[in-house]
């Protein structure tokens, strides 16, 4: 029963357009996230297909013991559409005061992603156009990037050009819809 309540990933994953078309107040968040963040919309839904392929319950992997044979708990806290990881969320929830937000609510993820992308860029310097970095940061976390402790992760650089890819996909495909996606409700309606 509770499984019809949950919210399936887009049928299309690989154009931002006809994801926002399926998923109607999904543009409105990722805009709201813009303009709040000063992030491109572009960015955090790469970040986020990678994360998680727009699943509102994903889980990392488990982790098993003895020989691989016997399941321990999971790699880590992270869940969600933004697999944010636990204390990242608790500092998000702290410094926005955001305290009725949920991992698995798309709006919520998207807040959070612009937050830790604006983030990224004050902490790093790291530009919130740039797909690869912002990644980087995203994954290894303000501190790691720092180190860089991607260098000695080839797997994970591979992983951070893939993102790129994608955001720039995203970016010019969103240049074609839009427009149509911003117009209101009421305008809709009657165009």
């Amino acid at each position: 029963m509770l499984s019809g309540c949950a919210t399936s990933p887009p049928q299309d994953t690989s154009n931002i357009c006809e994801i926002f078309y399926e998923k109607e107040d999904w543009y409105d968040a990722a805009a709201d996230a813009r303009d709040k963040w000063g992030v491109p919309i572009h960015i955090p839904m790469a970040i986020m297909y990678q994360e998680s392929s727009f699943r509102h319950d994903a889980l990392p992997p488990k982790d098993y013991v003895f020989f691989g044979l016997i399941p321990w708990g999971r790699v880590s806290s992270a869940y969600g559409y933004s697999q944010a990881k636990t204390i990242t969320w608790s500092d998000y929830v702290r410094e926005t005061g955001n305290s009725w937000a949920d991992r698995d609510d798309f709006e919520d993820a998207m807040d959070f992603m612009g937050w830790f992308i604006s983030k990224s860029y004050k902490i790093n310097g790291v530009s919130k156009w740039d797909g690869y970095a912002q990644y980087l940061n995203y994954h290894e976390g303000w501190g790691g990037y720092k180190r860089r402790s991607y260098n000695s992760k080839p797997w994970l650089k591979k992983v951070a050009s893939t993102v790129k890819a994608r955001s720039l996909r995203y970016a010019t495909q969103l240049k074609t819809c839009e427009e149509d996606l911003s117009k209101s409700w009421f305008w809709k309606l009657f165009s």
